[in-house]
């Protein structure tokens, strides 16, 4: 496996703003949590949010596409569940009473994935949905980040799985982002990155959440 880069903290969390407000966690895409997500969790952090960043590759990262896919297929989700079940719990103990989830590509299919035991208010995935064996219901409203241009599995299209959360009655907000590719806001990925898209879904995802986890 090449091009692997250390990162700080491994295998822990980083978090962003006080204790007790209101929990986003960030879940990173299959590249690993890159530099690009520290500016991106003091933003949303800067909108008065407990924000936390789990490290699902215990301390490795990369820019490169094919060793990105070896870290991913090796990940163990039940593990990067349980990671995000601690980190919820332990916000709760502090007095967290709202939490938000945020995830990239692999992130927003762990994001998607969470949601469905019932401890999120909100959730946001980035170019990311799930498969039909993966399905089931998501009981908070959902927001949705899609480049224009990606390819997906068959029953992961975005239309089959926005018209499974609309039969389950989920409230979903879909946007897609017009000459973009996925991965387009991972500021680490300098192929593929889109600045403008990449604001535009920030600035949605801070109203999305202001929405949702308000107390």
């Amino acid at each position: 496996m090449a091009e692997l880069v250390p990162i700080p903290s491994p295998g822990l969390p980083l978090y962003y703003g006080l204790p007790g407000a209101p929990l986003v966690v960030v879940a990173h895409d299959w590249y690993g949590r890159l530099p690009w997500l520290d500016p991106f969790a003091d933003a949303l952090s800067s909108q008065g949010y407990r924000v936390a960043v789990p490290d699902f590759y215990d301390g490795v990262c990369t820019v490169d596409a094919a060793s990105a896919a070896e870290l991913r297929d090796g990940l163990d989700y039940a593990r990067a569940l349980s990671i995000m079940d601690e980190l919820v719990a332990e916000a709760k103990s502090e007095g967290s009473t709202k939490v938000g989830l945020v995830g990239f590509s692999m992130g927003g299919q762990l994001a998607l994935l969470h949601a469905q035991g019932g401890e999120a208010d909100a959730v946001v995935a980035y170019y990311a949905t799930l498969g039909v064996e993966e399905d089931s219901i998501i009981p908070c409203p959902v927001l949705m980040h899609l480049a224009e241009n990606d390819e997906w599995s068959h029953g992961a299209e975005p239309d089959s799985f926005v018209a499974r959360l609309e039969d389950h009655g989920t409230p979903v907000t879909v946007f897609t982002y017009l000459g973009t590719e996925h991965s387009f806001a991972n500021a680490s990925a300098p192929a593929t990155v889109d600045t403008r898209a990449a604001a535009l879904a920030f600035a949605r995802t801070a109203s999305f959440l202001a929405r949702h986890l308000a107390e």
